[in-house]
């Protein structure tokens, strides 16, 4: 789309980044199934591998259909850019990539999907990368965790699995202060219900797999870089900042200026690590985003019926739930998503770990798999599953005790998710 008018979300999800294919005329984006790309001379390829001149090498640094989803992302996220790559958890290295070194560390909430938990406290290990884990509800200690050697503070906007809402103005204003960036992980919110750059965060990642592409299909992830972030502020940032040796010394943030981290993904990060995105997967996300609002406001008016009669149900013992007024985190949902609390939650069910195991296999409508954000309905018990690496203490840190599941609320009727959760209670509890 052209520079002009200001479009709303609705339109922008269907359009931004996406142009009439030159070629043929193909209104959808076409799939470009190809790994490399013919050069107009001996000087074109020359100008683009020296990062002289923008446009396409080889498949594993960029690809036109994937080209359109980052621009779109990173559009709808009011983003410069975006670098968009293999799954959600490629994301999150690809986005401390660039940051970090060894004896370096990072921040990160307590509160966060528990396949982030194990690879930020053991996998990044790997790389001499350590994490410290804070409530996030507690700044004091948010700030103190932080030292000379914190390179990132990492959360999700509403957090997996527990459907927690995070300051991110707090938060912000913290990692402001000490000269680092805040990366917010927006997979359960997107862009739709919270835009994380406008609350103060540096980068936000998405594991694409889940409500941006919403069907269940494909798995992906994206960085988004707000290009507001002064990478030559101080010398913490070495590969932005200071001469890379790989292209004759070129300085990205003086040569990129908002944009370098975004050609330091792609130059560096794709080149070198090889997380790509297929151009498939790229295209079943595009056409994931552009029934995105529309998908999002039903999950989250599912989400609030299905919430509040599970609340008044007898067998269970509490929601998590921030559209709740009950929910410590509702005074939030205005400030940080102010068009809902997403679709996503757990429940605490009466009879504990058995129980649950119960419920879980007494569903009809609901589906029992590792991923959420799809258009059907998803539960999952974090514990036997997803959060089963951690320790029990380390589980309920993170919203998934033994006593509890997961619901991703789809885009069904919300009745029929009631009775559906109300016959297999009833087996749960006998």
């Amino acid at each position: 789309m052209t520079d002009g008018p200001t479009y709303g979300f609705d339109t922008l999800q269907i359009h931004a980044g996406a142009r009439p294919d030159p070629a043929t005329g193909a209104r959808q984006t076409p799939i470009h199934q190809t790994t490399a790309y013919v050069f107009r001379d001996a000087d074109h390829a020359a100008a683009l591998f020296n990062l002289q001149e923008v446009g396409f090498i080889y498949s594993r640094l960029t690809n036109p259909t994937v080209a359109v989803l980052q621009e779109r992302i990173a559009t709808l996220e009011g983003g410069v850019g975006g670098v968009c790559c293999s799954s959600g958890h490629a994301a999150q290295i690809m986005a401390l990539f660039p940051l970090m070194g060894p004896g370096l560390n990072i921040v990160a909430s307590s509160r966060l999907y528990g396949g982030t938990i194990t690879q930020f406290s053991q996998t990044i290990k790997r790389f001499g990368w350590e994490c410290t884990f804070v409530d996030f509800d507690d700044l004091d200690a948010v700030k103190a965790a932080i030292d000379d050697n914190t390179r990132a503070v990492f959360c999700e906007a509403i957090a997996n699995p527990g459907g927690y809402i995070t300051d991110l103005d707090a938060i912000s204003a913290i990692s402001d202060d000490a000269g680092i960036p805040l990366i917010v992980d927006n997979t359960s919110a997107t862009p739709y219900l919270c835009r994380p750059i406008e609350h103060g965060a540096t980068l936000v990642v998405h594991s694409t797999t889940k409500y941006l592409t919403g069907n269940g299909t494909v798995t992906g992830g994206c960085v988004v870089d707000s290009g507001k972030f002064d990478w030559s502020a101080n010398d913490k940032f070495p590969s932005l900042s200071q001469p890379e040796p790989a292209y004759h010394g070129l300085k990205f943030h003086e040569t990129f200026g908002p944009l370098a981290f975004t050609f330091h993904g792609i130059a560096i990060g794709l080149r070198d690590l090889g997380m790509t995105m297929n151009p498939q997967a790229a295209h079943y996300t595009l056409m994931g985003t552009e029934t995105l609002s529309l998908r999002m406001e039903r999950h989250v008016e599912n989400a609030e019926k299905v919430a509040a009669w599970l609340e008044k149900d007898p067998r269970v013992d509490y929601v998590t739930y921030a559209g709740l007024k009950s929910s410590p985190y509702h005074d939030r949902v205005k400030k940080i998503c102010p068009k809902g609390a997403g679709g996503l939650f757990t429940v605490a069910v009466k009879g504990g770990y058995d129980a649950c195991v119960k419920l879980v296999n007494a569903l009809e409508i609901f589906s029992h798999v590792a991923n959420l954000g799809d258009t059907r309905s998803l539960i999952i018990h974090s514990a036997s599953t997803t959060h089963r690496q951690l320790t029990v203490d380390q589980q309920r840190a993170a919203g998934a005790a033994p006593e509890v599941v997961r619901i991703s609320i789809g885009t069904e009727d919300a009745n029929d998710l009631i009775a559906d959760l109300d016959q297999a209670l009833s087996k749960a509890s006998s």
